[in-house]
């Protein structure tokens, strides 16, 4: 393949994968409008967001083991065809409920770009050109993230919430073309034999958890033990452990269980699931904080989070050159670490200002877990496996990130909103106003204060919710940091060994 179309194969993959990301985050911003545009209640409009995520997540797996036996290049034009009808279907969807629906199956094409992206680019490229490819992709994997609130922000400020489907239809166009003319045909990996219900049970599996960590995030009333989670977080252990059983015994499977013994990708997976939980999750409570407590806009917020970013953007690229002077897998231990420490250091420097500033140390910190992790966890898993693998490789790295995301919202929203609770209980507030408070939750607690015109309640309330960012900034902090000792372990004792 000549050298210029390898590049022009990766404008493409990379096109498709940043508006499949981008998706993500940029409907949260045009939430209040979809509710006043369809009359829809709360619960609805969580549905807008978790349709998407959920439909994201359970088919990564399926969609990965797709383009092994079918073609990766035909599956992540397939993808990248039905996220953009789609996009445009939600556009003009008649009511919520199908808004819902479409936003679904716009999630399936959205996971066929994103879960395909990675293994296209380690079938083209390869030696040092690869890692400098992966840092573009995780560059812009960062970008897109945090994009969307800055995009859905400049948008509603000038068209209707129709417009952050829109915008998709246009990239789709350009990315199809350069996909169909760029990128080349991969080759295929089958056996003869296909694992059919090794693909459904994928599904099911990540169907029934991801289902079960949402339940369990939308409704803070339900325990653990709850039928509303307990039955489908059961549900999907069980199917996990038939999975394995049935993959273990099939001549061709779905994922090859051999894989989880190799520590490369096993750390790769680690450090992945690490950036869902401890920072993709944590830019939900983020925008919160930056929106509902320090009275930022949209635009704003999303013009904050640019500076975790801003590192993607400068330090992806070169990435790959940096891990060929030092080894990658310090590099990913390292950061990780410094990401931990800039996590318990937020409270010091946060406090209970209502600027942004305080922000700053851990943002920094955060940039760079984000712009190293991303392309050098990607670039060791497929330079330690088969060709045959690659695909098998990029579904558990980007089930592990999608997952960690759903995990990351649940864990952190608990510990935001049992020291949000708690601090409500130790404060001078009649039990009528606390239970008020509690049961509105911390997202809707400032704006029910500032309603009330009572300067001691809002006061109350707001301290209340920064003492829930302390307790969400020091279970991250502990999350990296155990993270990062494991990527130690697993990334770099073993090649001490190996000299």
């Amino acid at each position: 393949m000549q050298s210029r179309n390898k590049w022009f194969a990766l404008v493409a993959v990379c096109l498709g994968f940043f508006m499949g990301l981008l998706d993500v985050t940029v409907v949260n911003v045009a939430l209040p409008t979809i509710q006043t545009s369809f009359n829809s209640s709360f619960s609805q409009l969580q549905w807008v967001i978790n349709a998407y995520t959920l439909m994201f997540a359970a088919v990564l797996f399926l969609i990965s083991k797709l383009g092994d036996l079918i073609g990766r290049k035909r599956i992540f034009i397939i993808s990248l065809v039905l996220f953009s009808a789609f996009s445009l279907a939600c556009s003009v969807a008649p009511s919520i409920t199908w808004l819902i629906i479409f936003r679904g199956i716009q999630g399936i094409g959205g996971a066929g770009m994103l879960s395909l992206s990675m293994s296209i680019i380690a079938d083209i490229f390869e030696g040092p050109s690869r890692g400098l490819a992966l840092g573009i992709w995780g560059s812009v994997a960062g970008l897109s993230t945090a994009l969307g609130p800055l995009f859905g922000g400049i948008l509603l400020s000038f068209f209707s919430w129709e417009s952050i489907f829109w915008m998709n239809i246009p990239i789709g166009v350009i990315a199809l073309f350069m996909s169909v003319r760029y990128i080349p045909t991969s080759k295929t990996f089958n056996s003869g034999k296909i694992d059919f219900i090794g693909m459904l049970l994928s599904f099911a599996f990540m169907f029934c958890i991801i289902l079960g960590l949402i339940q369990k995030e939308t409704h803070y009333g339900y325990s653990w033990f709850d039928m509303h989670v307990f039955d489908l977080l059961a549900a999907g252990v069980i199917l996990i452990a038939i999975f394995a059983v049935w993959e273990k015994h099939f001549s061709s499977p779905m994922l090859d269980l051999s894989l989880l013994k190799n520590r490369q990708v096993v750390g790769s997976a680690i450090s992945n699931l690490t950036l869902g939980i401890a920072i993709y999750a944590a830019f939900s409570y983020i925008i919160v904080l930056s929106q509902n407590y320090m009275d930022y806009s949209a635009l704003q917020s999303g013009a904050q989070l640019m500076l975790i970013s801003a590192f993607s953007l400068v330090i992806g690229p070169i990435s790959g050159k940096i891990a060929t002077k030092i080894n990658p897998g310090l590099i990913i231990s390292f950061v990780l670490i410094l990401a931990g420490v800039g996590m318990f250091v937020l409270p010091v420097f946060l406090g209970n200002q209502n600027h942004w500033y305080g922000l700053i140390p851990t943002f920094v910190t955060l940039g760079l877990a984000n712009a190293f992790v991303n392309p050098l966890s990607s670039n060791i898993a497929v330079s330690s496996v088969e060709p045959k693998e690659i695909g098998m490789t990029s579904g558990l790295l980007n089930v592990g990130k999608q997952f960690g995301t759903s995990l990351g919202l649940v864990v952190l929203g608990l510990a935001l909103t049992d020291s949000y609770n708690a601090h409500l209980v130790t404060s001078k507030m009649g039990d009528s106003l606390m239970h008020l408070f509690q049961n509105a939750g911390p997202f809707a607690g400032s704006e029910i204060a500032e309603k009330m015109h009572n300067s001691s309640l809002l006061s109350i309330v707001h301290n209340a919710f920064y003492r829930g960012i302390d307790s969400v900034a020091v279970t991250d902090g502990f999350i990296f940091i155990v993270a990062g000792i494991l990527c130690y372990i697993l990334l770099c004792m073993r090649s001490k060994k190996s000299k």
